[in-house]
């Protein structure tokens, strides 16, 4: 599994670089070995992209969605390549489902950064802590809960 880790980071090294030929041909490799290696086929999408070449990115941004239909990046991707191939409604589709899978993501952990249980220690410790909002006991100014002055209550009787 270390040599494909390899040809993954030899690969994003190439794509950094804007070497996206080198990129693709890696990616490919590495997929070839593992079909199911989601962030090589991510990847590839977007090199393709940054070629210019918006119809096999699109085609490689798909086989990503089979295998992370409810990914946030994959429908953002696929949203980014249709609007530069000139299809505006599937981009806004693509768009729509991102924003539907952050929902999910959202919805999975209230209140948390997305930090899967059990990561690196050290980068928990760099996680901020989200602290309660403390509210005072006593809400000054609430005039939905004052009573009219009893005065007032009988005059009008």
């Amino acid at each position: 599994m270390s040599d494909l880790q390899d040809q993954y980071d030899d690969a994003m090294f190439a794509f950094s670089t804007g070497d996206y030929g080198t990129a693709i041909t890696k990616l490919k490799a590495v997929l070839s070995e593992d079909p199911a290696e989601f962030d090589a086929q991510l990847a590839l999408g977007m090199a393709y992209y940054r070629q210019g070449d918006f119809a096999a990115a699109i085609a490689e941004g798909h086989k990503a969605e089979r295998l992370k239909p409810h990914e946030q990046l994959v429908h953002t991707n696929l949203s980014l390549f249709y609007m530069k191939a000139g299809n505006k409604a599937t981009a806004e589709h693509h768009g729509l489902q991102a924003r539907i899978a952050s929902w999910r993501t959202e919805a999975k952990q209230p209140g948390d950064l997305a930090a899967p249980a059990g990561g690196d220690p050290e980068l928990e410790m760099a996680r901020p802590k989200l602290e309660p909002i403390k509210l005072p006991g006593k809400f000054p100014e609430m005039p939905w809960k004052k009573k009219p002055p009893s005065g007032d209550a009988s005059a009008h009787h």
